[in-house]
C-alpha cells in the first residue's frame, strides 16, 4: 500500500491556501494526505483536509546577531532531524513543498530519504526557499511562467497555475455585475500577512475625498491589524459607512465574489484567487519584499488591463479615491477589468498539479 502524500507549507495563507487546494483534490482522488508546517499555521490548519498535521521546527536566519543565528541553526538541525524520523514513520509516497522557510527541512529530510520531490512556486520570481531546494527536488511546478528561471532548473519547471480552494471555486460561479446609480457598491480591502497597516490609514484617508453620494453607496470588508481595528472601525462608524473590519475572515472568498471592487496586496495566492473569481482590483505590491515577487505577480493581470497596479509610494489617498471612483462610476470599465481578469485564472490548477504528480513520481492512491 502506498504511503501518504505529504504537503510541506509555511504557516501564512499564500503559502497554506493552495497546499489546501491540492488537498481537496487529492483527497478527492482517493489519496490519503499529511500536512507538515510550522506553528504559525494556526488559524489556516483548523480547517485544512488533511489526515495528519505534523508540526516541523523551522527557523530563518533573518539576524546577523551571531546568536540568533546560533539559535536559528539549532533549531533547522532540529526540525530536519524531526523530519526524517517523519519520513521513516509515514513512509510518503511523495513529498511536494509549497514554499516558506518552515518547509526547508523537511524537504531535505524527503530528498535523503530517497522519497519522490516536488516544489510548487506560487509566485512570478521563485522564493528563497525553492530556490535554495530547486537543485535538489525532482520537479518543480510553477504558478507563474519563471521567465528569470537559472537555466539549471528551468528543465525540471512546468506552468501548472496556482491551485485555489474550493471556495473560490464556488465563489468564482457568482458573475460580476457592475454596480449602478445608487446601486451598494461592495468594496473589499486586504493586506494579507504583510501590508494591511498601510491600508488601515490608506483607504479612510481615500474614502474621505470620495463624494457624499459614493460614500452613501459603500459597503466595506477591510482587513486590519488587531493594533489598527478600533481606530478604523471608529472611521466607518463615523461616516456612517457599513463596515466589516477584522484582522481575519473565514469567508474572505465569498466576499471577494460580492465585490465590485477588491484593492489589495498582490501576493501570488490573491491575485490568482482574484482572477479566478474574477474582479476588478487595485493591486499595491508590497514594497519591503525582498524579491519584489509581488509586482511581477501583478504585472501579467494589469498589463491586460484586468487591474491597476499602483506603488505603495505613488499612492496618495487622491489617487486611490479616483481609482475607486473610476470602478464604481463606470460600470462598462468596471466589467470589462473583470472579464479581463478572469480570462487570466487558471481554475483547474490543483487538478493541473495533481496530474503533474501522478505522472513524475508514479503515486497511486492507497486502496
Amino acid at each position: 500500500m502506498a504511503g501518504p502524500i505529504l504537503l510541506c507549507a509555511g504557516g501564512t495563507g499564500g503559502h497554506l491556501f493552495p497546499a489546501e487546494a491540492l488537498a481537496h483534490e487529492l483527497r478527492a482522488r482517493g489519496f490519503t494526505v499529511h500536512l507538515a508546517t510550522d506553528e504559525r499555521a494556526g488559524r489556516y490548519a483548523g480547517s485544512f483536509p488533511a489526515d495528519a498535521t505534523h508540526v516541523i521546527p523551522s527557523a530563518t536566519f533573518g539576524s546577523k546577531n551571531p546568536i540568533a543565528v546560533l539559535r536559528s541553526g539549532l533549531k533547522l538541525l532540529n526540525g530536519y532531524r524531526q523530519a526524517l524520523r517523519l519520513m521513516r514513520e509515514i513512509k510518503p509516497a511523495a513529498v511536494i513543498g509549497f514554499g516558506g522557510y518552515p518547509t526547508v527541512p523537511p524537504m531535505l529530510a524527503a530528498v535523503k530519504a530517497g522519497r519522490p520531490t516536488l516544489i510548487h512556486e506560487q509566485n512570478a520570481v521563485m522564493g528563497r526557499a525553492n530556490r535554495f531546494l530547486a537543485s535538489r527536488v525532482k520537479a518543480i511546478a510553477a504558478g507563474i511562467p519563471q521567465s528569470h528561471a537559472d537555466p539549471a532548473i528551468a528543465s525540471k519547471i512546468t506552468v501548472t497555475g496556482n491551485p485555489v480552494r474550493p471556495a473560490v471555486l464556488k465563489a468564482a460561479e457568482q458573475p460580476y455585475v457592475a454596480s449602478r446609480g445608487a446601486e451598494p457598491f461592495n468594496l473589499v480591502v486586504f493586506g494579507g500577512s504583510q501590508g494591511a497597516q498601510f491600508f488601515s490609514k490608506a483607504v479612510p484617508a481615500a474614502i474621505e475625498l470620495l463624494p457624499a453620494p459614493l460614500q452613501a453607496r459603500l459597503r466595506v470588508t477591510q482587513q486590519a491589524r488587531r493594533e489598527d481595528e478600533a481606530e478604523v472601525c471608529a472611521f466607518y462608524e463615523r461616516m456612517s459607512i457599513p463596515a466589516d473590519v477584522s484582522p481575519f475572515f473565514g469567508d474572505m472568498a465569498d466576499r471577494i465574489g460580492r465585490a465590485h471592487l477588491v484593492v489589495s496586496r498582490s501576493g501570488a495566492s490573491t491575485v490568482s484567487e482574484i482572477c479566478v473569481i474574477g474582479r476588478p482590483s487595485v493591486l499595491v505590491p508590497y514594497p519591503y519584499a525582498l524579491d519584489h515577487d509581488q509586482a511581477a505577480n501583478a504585472a501579467r493581470l494589469t498589463e491586460g488591463g484586468g487591474a491597476v497596479l499602483a506603488q505603495q509610494s505613488e499612492l496618495s489617498p487622491e489617487r486611490l479615491a479616483q481609482h475607486i471612483r473610476d470602478v464604481a462610476e463606470d460600470s462598462v470599465s468596471a466589467e470589462a477589468m473583470a472579464t479581463v481578469a478572469r480570462s487570466v485564472g487558471i481554475p483547474d490548477a490543483a487538478a493541473q498539479l495533481a496530474d503533474l504528480l501522478a505522472r513524475l513520481t508514479g503515486a497511486a492512491p492507497a486502496r
